[in-house]
């Protein structure tokens, strides 16, 4: 079983930038794509970002191509995603997420929350206008 923390949430002011971390443990346990998707209060679960297993291919959301960006370590086991030009409603409990299993690396697989099978806790950002 692999255990996901993630750490770097906060408050920001719009405009501001933030950077999350994920850090899975075991460190020896090999993953396949990992991801970050974000729940604001009533909502589902939606789609930001995700990296493949060797960092090779990246897939983004809509809304934040060209302000995020993700980006992984395999020696440390972690991921991360750096954050610009935030804005209010980027607003949200980001959770990192991880599949234990080799899947392709396509939008359609990587961008839903069924094909992820280990979740972090989650960490807030709050971006205020």
């Amino acid at each position: 079983q692999v255990q996901l923390v993630e750490s770097g949430g906060g408050l920001v002011q719009a405009g501001g930038s933030l950077k999350l971390s994920c850090a899975a443990s075991p460190r020896t346990f090999r993953l396949g794509n990992m991801g970050w998707f974000v729940q604001a209060p009533g909502k589902e679960r939606e789609f930001v970002a995700a990296i493949s297993w060797n960092g090779g291919s990246t897939a983004y959301a809509d809304s934040v191509k060209g302000r995020f960006t993700i980006s992984r370590d395999n020696a440390k086991n972690t991921i991360g995603l750096q954050m610009n030009t935030l804005k209010p409603e980027d607003t949200a409990v980001y959770y990192c997420a991880a599949d234990r299993r080799l899947r392709s690396f396509t939008l359609p697989v990587v961008s839903s929350s069924a094909n992820f099978d280990s979740w972090g806790q989650g960490t807030q950002v709050t971006v205020s206008s």
